[in-house]
């Protein structure tokens, strides 16, 4: 089934190459998803099978990376397409890279879990992880949602979002700080949950440039580079028009 937002060609062959690589990158961001929810799951049920699955199998994502790249330069040099499937191929190149920089930190996530399991490190140093950690996994599995229905007035909400991770990125580094100041013994350790933290929060910006692309896919508009409130004010403008 095409979405609705992307046109139709005389070329039933062309609309299906657009409908393949769209219906990859669903795949691979939900293979992601999947890593994410696997390795968040471990860091806080303290699962060592789980972790050790995350820290190894970043090798599918990265293959589906070069597969679907393979298939918009395929098309690009084929089709030649312009305007709104132009736009649809660089989104989607686009896509692959942050999802598979999204795999990455979820892969690093995995190794630092790997390396906390036979720690004594209290519980509570866990601090700020599940909470932060919830927010990215919904934040990717609603961009995901976007990308499927061409959604740009979800992907502005969903951005927004990031602010909150970021607060709460910074309230947790406070107190892992503070965790190390009180015992120096415990600061290898701890700096094992930062980078699992400083890992989350970097999911968080790769996320808010999976929506990014999405409202250039669908309204044309580059937004990198410019606040949320201005990405909004430039769409309404153009709903006025």
């Amino acid at each position: 089934m095409r979405a609705s937002g992307l046109p139709s060609h005389i070329s039933a062959q062309f609309d299906q190459e657009l409908e393949d690589i769209r219906a990859m990158v669903l795949k691979m961001g939900g293979i992601v998803e999947d890593h994410l929810d696997k390795a968040i799951t471990a860091m806080i049920e303290n699962d060592r099978e789980l972790a050790h699955r995350v820290a190894t199998e970043d090798y599918r994502v990265n293959a589906m990376e070069v597969s679907i790249d393979e298939e918009c330069t395929q098309i690009l040099a084929r089709r030649q397409p312009a305007a709104g499937d132009l736009r649809l191929v660089i989104a989607v190149t686009k896509t692959i890279t942050d999802l598979e920089r999204i795999g990455d930190e979820v892969e690093k996530i995995g190794r630092m879990t790997l390396s906390l399991m036979d720690s004594s490190i209290p519980r509570n140093y866990y601090v700020g992880v599940e909470s932060i950690g919830q927010h990215v996994q919904r934040m990717l599995h609603d961009a995901l949602d976007a990308f499927a229905r061409m959604d740009s007035d979800a992907a502005i909400e969903i951005a927004a979002l990031d602010a909150k991770v970021d607060a709460e990125y910074d309230a947790a580094m406070r107190q892992l700080i503070t965790y190390m100041m009180e015992d120096p013994r415990n600061i290898s350790r701890v700096l094992e949950v930062v980078w699992s933290i400083r890992a989350l929060e970097r999911i968080g910006d790769h996320i808010t440039n999976l929506c990014e692309y999405i409202v250039y896919l669908v309204e044309g508009k580059d937004v990198r580079h410019i606040s949320l409130e201005q990405v909004e004010e430039e769409l309404s403008k153009k709903d006025d028009d």
